[in-house]
């Protein structure tokens, strides 16, 4: 029987339009609801700031150029792939891509050739945007694929390294990159005196390509439309932190992973927030940026939350400011999420009264991505929760036989439907229609529980549970523990399998908060055990470490954060293998 959940928030209206259209509207001297010169995307190295006003042109500009091509024209339809690190010429690629009517596939920056040329091929991207830097890659990809260097060019346009386009610091570039199209050639051809419309039911066609890797076989391309980007857009000011003037917000994430595209490239234009754009996350240059232009907001992944836990670094610079950190892609331990609040605030030494929240949402590539999140008001009654579920969603906790919804407090699979659910996985019937159900119910592959109040807390992935005779072991449960030992920087756990005990047994992959403090291999092993030790008097009996600690260098994770439990499996096996016994050699 089914036990459908509704949002306790009010549905929202979702227009039917053209995302471009959505969030840069022009009236009056407003764009998208916004004064034209508020500051859109700011490069946080160089200052270089880009208006919303100067974004639609530019945007108009790119997608006119992209159309007008005479090397490679393109036509509405059609799709552009953009190979790229972070940078401010990322939003108004894209946003110019959706101007010309086209779709965006966005490649992971550190992709090798062959991964990029599955990609390509799959998504049947026409040209690539790439770098200086991803040149040498994107030129071996097409030739795997069989095209020779002249037949390759017209298809790629590099992305300038500086920001003369922009009015800011111009770089020269290398004669390698000379002979091949440049995104400011394309900004010099015109621009479109309206973006393409995508109104009523064409709302619904995709707009954006995101891979998703799953947990097995190869990544699929994420079918997200027009429709789904405006529908989350609208949904999540209902529990969003109230905007306010000073806000500032600082993006880490990688613009190609679909967390950072929506909630960097398109909320914070939404809600009149200028976002301050780093390449790639660095430890000390992220403090830095939040003391020099005062940053409020951020949206992070839990190994950065570990990183404000523990390094010294951190109390080198004025953080006062911060106001919200926002966590996602992975789960956020209540342990951690304490340290982190108690550190930050009494770091602040009486400079600022602004309270602090450290809140968590919670989603997938398929939904847009986000489906709950923990309101402000509720950072320290629900912490570790994932939150409410957003307005014109619905959702079900189903059990493993998937014929029956589990009882109130009980662990279920989340299964979401509503207008944020994926299209589908492009070229991949088969792949769709094991994820949506009949009656539209896209199965997650998490566990969690809703507690009597309607907040809900990930237990974890239904495929990453450990069994250990009968027992159902969540490793972010004993992940969340472990990080709150003053020597483990980071960690994950997964289940072995032992023949003799014929059941898995949990087992943790830590990295030393000081490494060059064991050197000999017996003073490793020493710790793992100690750490066993320790974890036995904090959780129950079946969720003992009985698989063993292994110290590793870094835990394996994807760029959004979350931890390759795979690759660990891997070397489980391998160890295993080795020593013939899931406990030797710990």
């Amino acid at each position: 029987m089914s036990r459908i959940y509704r949002s306790k928030h009010q549905s929202v209206q979702i227009p039917e339009c053209s995302l471009f259209t959505y969030l840069f509207k022009e009236q009056d001297k407003l764009v998208g609801g916004w004064d034209g010169s508020i500051a859109a995307y700011v490069d946080a190295a160089t200052g270089t700031t880009l208006t919303r006003k100067f974004i639609r042109d530019t945007a108009l500009s790119l997608g006119h150029g992209l159309l007008h091509n005479q090397r490679f024209p393109l036509k509405k339809g059609d799709t552009v792939m953009v190979f790229s690190p972070n940078s401010v010429a990322f939003p108004v690629i894209f946003h110019g891509t959706v101007a010309a009517g086209m779709r965006a596939t966005l490649a992971n920056s550190a992709y090798t050739a062959p991964e990029l040329e599955y990609q390509y091929k799959d998504s049947q991207a026409k040209v690539v945007f790439t770098t200086e830097e991803g040149l040498a890659i994107v030129l071996d990809m097409f030739k795997r694929i069989g095209l020779s260097p002249p037949e390759a060019a017209p298809r790629i346009i590099v992305i300038d390294t500086g920001f003369s386009w922009a009015g800011g610091p111009h770089v020269e570039p290398s004669l390698a990159v000379t002979s091949f199209v440049s995104l400011g050639d394309l900004l010099k051809k015109g621009r479109l005196s309206e973006e393409a419309k995508f109104d009523g039911r064409n709302a619904h066609e995709t707009v954006l390509l995101c891979y998703s890797s799953g947990t097995t076989g190869k990544p699929k391309g994420v079918e997200t439309t027009h429709h789904n980007i405006i529908s989350l857009i609208q949904m999540l000011p209902a529990v969003f932190p109230t905007r306010e003037a000073e806000d500032r917000l600082l993006g880490i994430l990688p613009l190609y992973h679909i967390y950072g595209a929506t909630k960097l490239m398109m909320l914070p234009l939404n809600l009149g927030i200028p976002m301050y754009l780093m390449t790639r996350f660095e430890p000390v240059q992220f403090c830095q940026n939040i003391e020099k232009y005062k940053i409020t907001h951020s949206l992070i992944v839990p190994p950065v939350m570990v990183l404000l836990a523990r390094l010294p670094i951190v109390e080198k610079f004025d953080l006062s400011t911060v106001r919200i950190l926002i966590s996602g892609a992975a789960p956020l331990g209540d342990l951690l999420v304490k340290d982190v609040m108690n550190r930050l605030l009494a770091l602040r030494k009486g400079k600022s009264k602004t309270p602090l929240a450290i809140l968590q949402g919670y989603g997938l590539t398929e939904t847009s991505p986000t489906t709950h999140m923990l309101p402000q008001p509720d950072t320290l009654r629900k912490i570790g929760s994932i939150g409410q579920l957003l307005p014109n969603l619905e959702c079900r906790l189903v059990a493993d036989d998937e014929e029956h919804d589990v009882a109130d407090g009980e662990p279920g699979e989340i299964w979401i439907r509503g207008p944020t659910v994926m299209k589908g996985y492009l070229n991949n019937p088969s792949a769709t229609k094991n994820s949506i159900t009949p009656d539209k119910w896209f199965k997650t592959g998490d566990i969690a529980i809703q507690d009597k109040d309607g907040y809900y807390y990930v237990v974890d992935r239904k495929k990453e549970l450990v069994k250990y005779k009968g027992f159902q072991v969540p490793p972010a449960e004993l992940e969340s523990v472990l990080l709150s030992h003053p020597d483990i920087a980071d960690c994950a756990v997964i289940g072995v399998y032992d023949e003799k005990q014929a059941t898995e047994l949990p087992r943790a992959y830590v990295v030393h908060a000081n490494p060059s403090s064991l050197k000999a291999e017996a003073e490793k092993i020493q710790f793992g055990s100690s750490v066993v030790r320790w974890m036995e008097s904090r959780v129950a009996k079946h969720k003992y470490l009985r698989g063993g600690v292994v110290l590793i260098d870094a835990v394996p994770k994807s760029a959004a954060g979350k931890i390759l439990r795979r690759e660990l499996r891997e070397k489980a096996k391998a160890d295993v293998a080795k020593g013939g016994d899931v406990n030797a050699k710990l």
